[in-house]
């Protein structure tokens, strides 16, 4: 599996993943481009050989970054992909100096919510009707270290 950057040309592919996994919650093809190119905008894609299999899309403000989707082709799961993909954000975000990384998750996703979890996410609020459908999102937090002060001399 490779993991780089993702650029414009890799909108369509993140589009109609982004359909299969999001479903009636899934940004639109424009709105997937504005997400690639946007700024203080990160996007990842995980390829095996050359067929797209996941991808992870955050946003940076200030202190914080937010992991604004990650999502895997359903035949790719329960291979490391997920994981690979949030490595590599959290390390992402802690070269850019955030101090915690942010998301949201459907309060239903037992899944997503066990991969959080193990990744040592931590609920700190709910978001009550938050998706389409009506359900409640959790808001995960995750601190990441700083780094150490300098001695002044």
């Amino acid at each position: 599996m490779n993991i780089r950057a993702a650029t414009a040309e890799d909108a369509a592919g993140v589009a109609a993943l982004e359909a299969l996994c999001f479903g009636d919650d899934a940004w639109t093809p424009p709105m997937v481009l504005s997400e690639l190119t946007g700024s203080d905008r990160d996007a990842l894609v995980a390829l095996e050989d050359t067929a797209l299999v996941g991808y992870a899309m955050t946003l940076a403000s200030g202190d914080v970054v937010d992991l604004l989707r990650i999502a895997v082709r359903p035949e790719a799961r329960r291979r490391g992909v997920a994981r690979a993909l949030l490595d590599t954000v959290l390390e992402r975000a802690k070269r850019t100096r955030a101090e915690r990384v942010l998301l949201e998750v459907r309060v239903g996703n037992a899944a997503a919510r066990a991969f959080y979890a193990a990744a040592g996410f931590a609920e700190i609020a709910r978001r009550r009707g938050y998706y389409r459908d009506g359900s409640d999102a959790l808001v995960l937090a995750l601190p990441l270290p700083t780094a150490p002060a300098r001695a002044t001399e």
